[in-house]
């Protein structure tokens, strides 16, 4: 009998090390949580394992392949899971290497957490496609070798991911110098309950997304309107702030965006990251994660 090929699996090792952050950025785009992402590279590596490196000329695409069908399965999981979850919910914060205030608006790889707030509404294959093609330059008929589909589906796919995502996120992305500028004068707001400078740097529309997991107290619903964040706002500076709770406030780059961030003895409390309207000076969207299932990637030592 002919034997069978054992897969090289330093081989295999080295390839998939390579790939890796890709592989993180493309599933972690598609599902918004690390810990699940981590679980899906994890199964993405037993399979390649298996296979090995034998015939196989793109080891990126096969790779992709396999991590991007992973993923889609994966996604039933985080629906159902998300079927319980209590008061909004909302994408795992991502700690990146801190932003340059002097660099350019444009996004390569980083989805902000606002964006993937978007993506959430799309349906997976959606979403797939649209962080394909729109985050990592895949063009269509290779996206079509990916998920199966004929070339002619996957445009069509695409199509309406671009325009329902257009439709609820603007183009715009503000220069890092204003987030930074932005993000510090509403810290300072907020911790210091000024409702005067709150009610100026929140736009009229403004909505407070609060994401405690029914761990940490927050609001069950997003709150609409300036009138109404402001005063929840404030509500958190009469009792105390951050200082009065023992919180040490850091500014982090989450997502690729500074972020405020709060910790509680060493351990994270609390990301909050701002959404700007097109002119930069106000904030149209606040986002604060304070579930811990969702910091525990977060380190004060990378502040």
């Amino acid at each position: 009998m002919p034997e069978i090929p054992v897969p090289d699996v330093e081989d295999a090792t080295g390839v998939f090390v390579e790939h890796r952050e890709l592989l993180f950025g493309v599933v972690y785009n598609m599902l918004g949580g690390v810990a699940d992402t981590e679980d899906v590279l994890q199964d993405t590596w037993l399979s390649w394992s298996r296979r090995g490196t034998g015939g196989i000329d793109n080891p990126r695409a096969y790779l992709v392949r396999i991590a991007v069908n992973h993923a889609l399965q994966r996604r039933a999981v985080v629906n159902r899971r998300r079927e319980t979850y209590v008061g909004p919910w909302l994408p795992e914060p991502l700690v990146t290497d801190e932003a340059s205030a002097d660099g350019p608006a444009l996004r390569t790889d980083s989805v902000s957490l606002a964006m993937l707030v978007v993506l959430e509404s799309l349906s997976p294959l959606e979403r797939a496609v649209f962080v394909l093609h729109e985050v990592f330059g895949y063009a269509h008929t290779e996206i079509a070798e990916i998920i199966d589909r004929a070339p002619a589906a996957v445009r069509q796919l695409a199509h309406r991911a671009r325009a329902h995502v257009q439709a609820r996120r603007p183009l715009y992305e503000a220069h890092p110098r204003v987030r930074r500028e932005a993000t510090e004068r509403f810290v300072q707001a907020a911790v210091g309950g000024d409702i005067a400078e709150l009610m100026e740097i929140l736009a009229p529309d403004v909505t407070v997304w609060t994401d405690g997991g029914g761990m940490r107290k927050q609001a069950l619903r997003p709150v609409h309107g300036r009138e109404k964040a402001a005063r929840l706002l404030s509500g958190y500076a009469k009792r105390g702030g951050a200082q009065a709770l023992g919180l040490e406030l850091r500014y982090r780059c989450v997502n690729g965006d500074d972020a405020a961030v709060l910790f509680e003895q060493g351990s994270p409390y609390a990301v909050i990251v701002l959404d700007l309207t097109p002119e930069g000076d106000r904030v149209s969207s606040l986002f604060v994660v304070t579930n811990p299932d969702k910091l525990t990637h977060v380190r004060k030592e990378e502040a």
